[in-house]
């Protein structure tokens, strides 16, 4: 399958802290890729990188077939980005958010890709209030139908559903799922074991900096211990492996 993200041996550092010392993962293009690593564990870096936000200190990133470093325009063509609070216009309708994001797209009958969108993530009925009379769902159904405008091929969501009570979060993770339907890739950073797991289609763990496992919720199954026999073989979950790998990692 082609790839839609490759990175090898990223680095980064502020200051005198090496955040990323030497990362290599790739994406498959149309599939849900995981993230998932503690606070602190280079995760958003690794997003701004990709998303041309920053500039790495070594190594290579290449987003749809262009080097992030030196092919930035092309990136960015490509991708969009939802970060882990809502990037909507307060003073604007939910309407005129949308509409304004395709007007500076350039996209023929703005008001149209709104409209589509508003009724494709539920939020006609809000469309003409302001987002700051929306639930926590309702603004991140909107921050991601922002995200869409233009029909990205890859989508970066950074801890989409930080803060949002499990009914949301719920709702958003059916629209993450909607999407990799679509088509669209999807990279997704999270801190919520549930969520890499109910969504992914590969999971990575990020470890101090470094990837130090990754492969799809079956592989990782395979690096925990063998289950105990006795009426019943509990299969351990994504939590268990998770904290099993960190402990090895760090006893090392």
């Amino acid at each position: 399958m082609e790839k839609a993200i490759e990175v090898k041996g990223l680095r980064k550092s502020f200051k005198d802290t090496e955040v990323l010392k030497g990362v290599d993962f790739e994406v498959k293009r149309g599939e849900i890729y995981a993230l998932l690593g503690s606070n602190g564990a280079g995760k958003t870096t690794i997003v701004r990188i990709l998303t041309t936000l920053l500039k790495q200190d070594g190594g290579t990133a290449v987003v749809n077939g262009f080097d992030v470093a030196s092919r930035p325009e092309n990136v960015r063509r490509a991708i969009s980005l939802t970060g882990q609070f809502a990037a909507v216009d307060e003073v604007l309708t939910g309407r005129e958010n949308l509409i304004m994001i395709a007007k500076l797209r350039h996209l023929d009958h703005p008001r149209q890709v709104a409209d589509d969108l508003l009724k494709r993530f539920g939020l006609t009925d809000a469309a003409d209030r302001k987002p700051s009379t929306y639930s926590g769902g309702m603004r991140r159904r909107l921050d991601i139908a922002l995200s869409l405008v233009g029909k990205p091929q890859i989508i970066f969501l950074d801890e989409p559903t930080t803060g949002l009570d499990p009914e949301a979060r719920i709702e958003t993770w059916k629209i993450v799922k909607e999407l990799a339907d679509g088509g669209t890739t999807v990279f997704l950073t999270t801190q919520y074991l549930e969520e890499a797991e109910q969504l992914a289609d590969r999971i990575a763990i990020l470890h101090e900096g470094m990837i130090i496992a990754g492969g799809t919720l079956a592989e990782l199954k395979k690096l925990f211990p063998k289950a105990k026999v006795e009426y019943v073989e509990k299969q351990p979950t994504l939590e268990e492996i998770f904290l099993a790998i960190i402990g090895k990692k760090e006893a090392m």
